[in-house]
């Protein structure tokens, strides 16, 4: 099989169970996110898949998304008196921290840190009873599943090919 066909094979049947899981009543009591999860198995074929790919994914986007909760928290908090100013006056420092941390290898890809910060700003913005430091936990979790997604489905399509 083409390594094409086969990497279509893969992620298409692989999106199928990860889309079931994230419906599992467990799974969604503990508020995990299914489009959590597809932005950072994407992100580890951005980030240039294998292992690599997977650590750059799960380091840099928990990372982010750990900056997202600091804005989240600033903005309702100790910025809160910067009126219609708190939130863009947050994200732009936490998009500078996310800059400035770059120069650490380790959070060396600024993308993936800024889908982490966006993916938790998406829950706690759009989730019921969410706040920036409730969804955390409930983000990461989504990020380190979709992270082995996209290393089991790069690895399947890996075999699938060389049928």
């Amino acid at each position: 099989m083409s390594s094409y066909l086969a990497l279509a094979v893969s992620v298409g049947v692989l999106a199928v169970v990860a889309t079931w899981i994230f419906f599992l009543d467990p799974v969604v009591a503990a508020h995990l996110q299914v489009w959590i999860a597809f932005i950072a198995w994407g992100c580890h074929y951005h980030s240039g898949g294998k292992f690599t790919g997977t650590t750059k994914t799960v380091v840099c986007m928990s990372f982010g998304a750990v900056v997202g909760m600091a804005a989240g928290v600033l903005a309702t908090g100790a910025f809160a008196s910067l009126g219609q100013f708190a939130a863009p006056v947050a994200v732009g420092l936490g998009a500078t921290v996310i800059c400035l941390a770059s120069k650490l290898p380790l959070l060396g890809t600024i993308p993936a840190s800024v889908y982490g910060f966006a993916s938790i700003a998406g829950l706690f913005l759009l989730g019921s009873g969410m706040s920036p430091t409730r969804a955390l936990v409930p983000t990461i979790l989504s990020i380190l599943i979709g992270a082995a997604f996209g290393y089991v489905s790069e690895a399947l399509a890996g075999a699938l090919a060389k049928r």
